[in-house]
């Protein structure tokens, strides 16, 4: 009877001896957290298809930021369709789906993960230019040169990854202590190495280049409202690209400042420890906080950008079928 019992909290009980136990948690915070991460993860795979969709097929969408936007919600779709369903798994605190896979979970999440920030630098990047240097922006942000940034934001990361877990992917399971574990041990100047260059710097990055860019979208916006009326008289397109590159700008700063808002808790939980989080609804709650950034991208831009939501409209009722419907007038 004892035996059956505890064969019964084992992860494989058919290995006594070798396999990890299960971490019992009230069934309702289980089902809880269940529903949580599968709604979050069906949402963030939806709303960054339609992003993916849209910029892909209209060819009016066919601009060095939107490539960068389309670059994001590729990262933010594979968070949604690989990395939240397998974070699922560890709520049971077993891994059934092998070392190797094990290894390749974390290669590929910090891949994505990597390009999501990467993504996100470039971005603010993009906006930094288009504000404070309008002139220059269609010879700087070249749409061959985003291709080019955005092919190392997704091979730097993928050479980085493979460095830090060379190691592993010669040996899967080396760090586990049972069947049925999945980590993965860094030392600790691969892991600063790892927090510097996939958090620290690159939001230290961003938010320097968006103090930029509000100081000079603030000190424009006093410029056009003394001048209002002989600008637009003179010069009424230009006055409508300004407003146009502002409202694009505010809505980036937006998208950072809840990137920010998404990822600082799960960093500095982090750094202090993986003991500091007592409950398993306290640990989901962190977890899903920092995939939630990627459900929220889209929404941020089916909200603010008219072209994105005239393009879902198109696909939902299936206009994207028609004939030459990729030359449909979207902006």
């Amino acid at each position: 009877m004892m035996e059956t019992l505890e064969g019964g909290e084992l992860c494989f009980p058919q290995l006594l001896n070798t396999s990890c136990r299960k971490q019992m948690h009230p069934h309702s915070e289980v089902m809880l957290i269940y529903i949580l991460l599968s709604s979050i993860s069906l949402l963030t795979v939806s709303l960054n298809l339609l992003v993916i969709i849209s910029i892909s097929h209209y060819s009016q969408l066919h601009t060095p930021t939107n490539l960068l936007l389309l670059s994001l919600a590729v990262s933010d779709f594979l968070t949604g369709l690989l990395l939240i369903p397998a974070e699922i798994l560890f709520i049971v605190s077993c891994w059934f789906l092998g070392d190797f896979i094990c290894v390749l979970y974390y290669f590929v999440a910090f891949i994505v993960i990597s390009a999501s920030v990467g993504n996100m630098v470039l971005i603010s990047v993009d906006r930094y230019v288009a504000i404070c240097d309008p002139l220059c922006y269609p010879t700087k942000i070249s749409q061959r040169r985003v291709k080019i940034c955005v092919c190392l934001c997704w091979v730097c990361p993928a050479f980085c990854s493979g460095l830090l877990l060379k190691d592993l992917l010669r040996q899967p399971g080396r760090d586990n202590s049972c069947v049925g574990e999945c980590v993965v041990v860094l030392n600790y100047i691969a892991g600063a190495v790892d927090l510097v260059f996939t958090f620290i710097g690159p939001i230290t990055v961003i938010v320097v280049l968006y103090m930029r860019v509000f100081v000079v979208a603030v000190s424009q916006a006093r410029a056009m409202r003394s001048h209002i009326v002989a600008v637009t008289l003179q010069c009424p397109v230009t006055v409508t690209a300004k407003k146009s590159e502002k409202k694009a700008a505010r809505t980036l700063g937006i998208a950072v400042v809840v990137f920010l808002i998404c990822f600082c808790p799960f960093y500095c939980l982090s750094l202090a420890g993986q003991d500091t989080l007592t409950t398993i609804i306290s640990e989901a709650f962190v977890i899903s906080l920092y995939y939630f950034n990627s459900c929220l991208n889209p929404v941020i831009y089916a909200f603010l950008y008219p072209w994105f939501r005239k393009a879902v409209k198109l696909i939902v009722t299936l206009q994207i079928l028609q004939p030459d419907s990729c030359e449909a007038n979207i902006l």
